[in-house]
């Protein structure tokens, strides 16, 4: 199984980088044959905007794009900008073929320097994957400056990576309180038999 991560983060260190390898990082302790890749957006940002006025991608972002079309499941994270996701994730996914997500397991994350930004998972990438026909985990995970080092947000990353891991069928679905994830395959499964 190939999980890759897609990170906008655009500065060295980064938290938002930190959050993809810590939710990467969960999802590989439930199967350690999880494959990991990482894409780092900053480092496509000229080949990104190339390819956004003259169609043709470059060869770094051609094996990028590449990579999350082939993946199993994904991993986006993003900084808030101006209470969305920042102009560079949402180009990466613009020059992405439009069919490449369709039934893909996805798991949105975002960081803010403030909790007030936490619904961006909700009115931005939940959507934005949605009409990619993406298949949103359940849990997203925000992490504000002050959530790091504090309580709740490792119980957060576990339950999405959880999550994913169950949609991508390397892990037993979740269950809670009554409610299962069934991975997709199982789901597309059923419907052919």
């Amino acid at each position: 199984m190939k999980l890759v991560v897609v990170s906008a983060g655009l500065s060295v260190p980064s938290s938002t980088r930190l959050l993809g390898d810590r939710l990467a990082a969960a999802v590989v302790g439930r199967d350690a044959s999880v494959e990991v890749r990482v894409v780092e957006l900053r480092d496509l940002a000229v080949e990104i905007a190339h390819h956004l006025t003259n169609g043709f991608p470059g060869r770094k972002l051609a094996a990028a794009l590449d990579a999350v079309a082939g993946a199993d499941g994904l991993v986006v994270v993003t900084p808030v900008f101006s209470a969305s996701y920042s102009g560079l994730f949402k180009s990466f996914f613009d020059v992405l073929d439009r069919d490449a997500l369709g039934g893909k397991p996805v798991l949105i994350a975002a960081t803010g320097g403030s909790a007030r930004h936490s619904l961006v998972l909700e009115h931005a990438m939940r959507p934005l994957f949605a009409h990619l026909r993406a298949v949103v985990v359940p849990t997203g995970v925000y992490a504000a400056s002050e959530d790091w080092g504090a309580e709740g947000l490792a119980g957060r990353i576990e339950r999405a990576a959880g999550e994913l891991a169950g949609l991508m069928g390397v892990a037993p679905p979740v269950e809670r309180e009554g409610f299962v994830v069934v991975p997709f395959a199982e789901q597309l499964a059923a419907l052919k038999g």
